[in-house]
């Protein structure tokens, strides 16, 4: 097991082009486990492909990717997928749960797949939803569940096999303000009790306003949300 110290995540020189067109130009950047940063930039400014890299799910084309002090970078695509099951928890705008499983057996799919018994992971499934506020919500399919109530447990999933790191790609896009901003304070409060780092990708404002540091993507570089340096 990596260090307390030992950062969630680490980007040195990181680069990315599609065709011709560099999307990432030496992206540097270092999260600390209980940081959270949220991640601006215009559309196609590269956010998204930032979180892909991240989770090994592209290759760079240069530069190092570090998770929790394991080199994702220099992955094949198999140790990636592995790895990424164990070490990485993800929050989307689309909540991805699972139609034909219930709330408690949508949370404990990371840690079935990590090979727990099935009654392990449903009692730690349980224990997670009651932590968001969802205890009484377990038996539910999803479409039973509000829009909010899906959000809470697709947060439950991400920190249920509790991760170094949590990636959220705008994850209140399809919630009212009201109910994005109940999601946020939760997904802030709950990030923090976990320990994990989260790296947050956001048109918004209010969504940014949970984290600790806001940078924004520029010409495939990073720089602090004023146009200062990181």
């Amino acid at each position: 097991m990596p260090a307390p110290t030992t950062p969630a995540l680490e980007l040195i020189g990181v680069r990315k082009a599609f065709g011709g067109h560099a999307v990432l130009d030496g992206v540097d950047l270092g999260v600390a486990r209980g940081e959270r940063v949220a991640l601006r930039g215009e559309s196609g400014s590269g956010k998204s492909t930032l979180l892909n890299l991240v989770a090994g799910l592209e290759p760079v084309d240069a530069g190092t990717v570090r998770v929790a002090g394991t080199e994702v970078s220099a992955l094949g695509a198999d140790d990636a997928a592995a790895f990424r099951r164990d070490a990485i928890g993800f929050v989307f705008q689309a909540f991805h749960l699972l139609p034909h499983l219930d709330a408690a057996r949508n949370v404990a799919v990371p840690l079935l797949l990590k090979g727990a018994a099935p009654g392990a992971a449903l009692e730690r499934a349980a224990a997670m939803l009651a932590r968001v506020g969802l205890a009484s919500r377990a038996n539910a399919w999803p479409r039973e569940l509000s829009g909010g109530e899906q959000q809470r447990v697709a947060l439950a999933r991400a920190l249920v096999h509790a991760p170094p790191l949590v990636l959220a790609d705008e994850p209140t896009g399809n919630l009212d303000p009201a109910t994005a901003a109940q999601a946020l304070a939760l997904i802030a409060t709950t990030v923090e009790s976990s320990g994990a780092a989260l790296v947050l990708v956001t048109h918004s404002a209010q969504a940014a306003a949970i984290a600790h540091r806001r940078l924004r993507l520029v010409a495939g570089r990073l720089r602090a949300d004023d146009g200062t340096q990181p």
